[in-house]
């Protein structure tokens, strides 16, 4: 180990924790308005690469059938729930919500592939394709059980995972895909040359968390969901409706998928489950920052990268468990310095 090759780790690590920092956010936000660890968060991420890939081979995605699938899905759901709580009248929305507006995208995908158009197209038709799938399956998964134990929404949340990496392979198929280049060139800095792909990555990481920060602060509806995230009956009592704030965090972490897998698929082949690991290092993170800490789940995610980045030069075969040994010491320190039901009793009771 010399110095050079630690700034080159130190580079690589942080690329990797410019995308488990956006992946941090995204669970983050769905947690801590909704309560649910949403475990398939790295799979939306995959199907917005492999969306990407085929764009640019000229095929149809085979996200579109995903998307089509999962929003007749939800439309049936949809319209059954009002017909049984008596409120047909909504049906004609439902339709409109669950089913037109998820098949936009898919339209747009339809119309764009096989052409030849600027790249950049493609990247906006891949992440827009992306964005409905989170808040469907919310829909036929989650929202029924959106007042159970977070125990139980974990346990519904891991099969979502198991349930849309079936899915990827049925629709995509065992093969990876790998995009071409966002940024060519490279950039010197200081005797290193640092690729144009690296220097995007972090710095889309700095404008996406920016957006965020300013959405949060300045907006309505940034707000709506800080408030949902703080207190669910306050906020329904001013008029807040939580399963509506829910729908928007599960829409905003749909879209910072999108980014993510635009981002990744030129540095790494992705499959239909190469999503997976992502998600686990970006809950590493989230969780050094308490799943409620934006500015610690960053700090988190920085970590991350670094630790697995020079984790990979001691030994590639444990850099992961490396990585996902750091709950660890911060699971320790956590409990450490929470105060416990059990402790609290007994300073009453004395």
């Amino acid at each position: 180990m010399t110095w050079d090759v630690a700034l080159i780790l130190g580079i690589d690590g942080m690329a990797n924790g410019s995308v488990y920092l956006l992946a941090g956010l995204g669970l983050v936000l769905i947690f801590s308005v909704t309560r649910v660890v949403f475990v398939p968060f790295g799979d939306v991420a995959a199907f917005s690469a492999l969306s990407l890939a085929a764009f640019e081979t000229g095929k149809q995605p085979a996200t579109i059938g995903l998307v089509l699938t999962l929003a007749a899905l939800a439309t049936i759901a949809e319209v059954v729930s009002l017909v049984r709580r008596g409120e047909a009248a909504g049906i004609p929305k439902a339709i409109l919500g669950w089913g037109v507006l998820p098949a936009l995208p898919c339209a747009l995908a339809w119309l764009v592939a096989g052409r030849q158009l600027p790249h950049v197209v493609f990247i906006l038709a891949a992440i827009l394709l992306v964005v409905p799938i989170t808040p469907l399956v919310a829909r036929l998964a989650l929202q029924p059980i959106a007042d159970a134990s977070t125990l139980v929404l974990l346990i519904a949340s891991l099969a979502l995972h198991f349930l849309l990496s079936g899915l990827g392979l049925l629709f995509f198929g065992p093969e990876g895909s790998r995009t071409a280049p966002l940024a060519e060139g490279s950039l010197s800095i200081g005797g290193f040359s640092v690729s144009g792909q690296v220097l995007l990555m972090v710095g889309a990481a700095i404008v996406l968390s920016g957006l965020f920060f300013l959405a949060f602060e300045r907006t309505a509806v940034g707000k709506a969901l800080r408030a949902t995230a703080v207190n669910r009956v306050g906020a329904r009592l001013v008029g807040i409706r939580p399963a509506r704030t829910a729908l928007l965090a599960y829409t905003f972490a749909s879209v910072l998928a999108g980014f993510i897998g635009v981002l990744v698929a030129p540095a790494t082949t992705m499959y239909y489950d190469s999503g997976f690991l992502i998600g686990l290092k970006a809950f590493v993170a989230a969780i050094i920052g308490g799943l409620v800490s934006y500015p610690l789940t960053a700090l988190g995610a920085l970590a991350v990268g670094i630790v697995e980045s020079f984790g990979s030069f001691w030994s590639g075969a444990l850099k992961d468990v490396i990585v996902f040994s750091l709950l660890i010491p911060v699971l320790m320190l956590r409990s450490a310095m929470t105060k416990h039901p059990e402790e609290e009793v007994e300073e009453i009771d004395q």
